[in-house]
């Protein structure tokens, strides 16, 4: 309902828009160009009446010519400059981004200025680890997954039992290990 009570209100707008527009345009014309008088006027005067407005006609018609020759002359230059932003558009190249290492104090020196002078050291918060700690851990762990034995458990390096198990020689022991200890 609403919907058709705006339309029909559109419509009445528009249809006393174009009655306002063809008064506007009779008004004109009365002002600029007021009826003609021929009753009672002779043949030379007539023929002068036509040459005086022949005259007029020209000089609106060389304008309406000026006029159109400026607008085609401004739509071919917004029609090159529109073609010259997409050529620059497409022609713009983003310049390769480089890695930057910034420390923690330079980003806060940049980010709270000169006078905020701040030593973040973040080594510093680590905790310590000694390696024996470790490898105490590790055999620790490793006793309880074989299931408590008694005799330690070499921890060697990883790239020697690399070398080792390499070849067949380290397939059997794999395989001999699998099976378990042969009594």
């Amino acid at each position: 309902m609403l919907k058709s009570l705006m339309a029909a209100k559109a419509k009445d707008e528009l249809e006393q828009e174009v009655l306002d527009k063809e008064e506007e345009k009779q008004r004109y014309l009365t002002e600029k160009a007021p009826p003609l008088q021929t009753h009672g006027m002779s043949f030379a005067e007539l023929e002068e009446l036509c040459q005086e407005l022949h005259a007029k006609m020209d000089v609106v018609d060389e304008e309406r010519y000026d006029i159109e020759a400026k607008v085609l002359l401004n739509k071919r230059e917004i029609k090159d400059l529109n073609i010259k932003v997409l050529d620059l558009r497409g022609k713009f190249k983003r310049p390769t981004l480089r890695r930057v290492r910034v420390s923690a104090d330079a980003i806060l020196r940049s980010l709270l200025g000169s006078k905020h002078k701040v030593s973040m050291d973040l080594r510093a918060n680590l905790k310590s680890v000694k390696k024996e700690d470790t490898e105490k851990k590790k055999r620790h762990l490793l006793y309880i997954s074989i299931g408590l034995r008694k005799r330690p458990v070499e921890d060697s390096d990883w790239r020697k039992n690399v070398e080792a198990m390499s070849g067949m020689e380290g397939r059997k022991k794999m395989f001999d290990a699998a099976k378990g200890p042969t009594q």
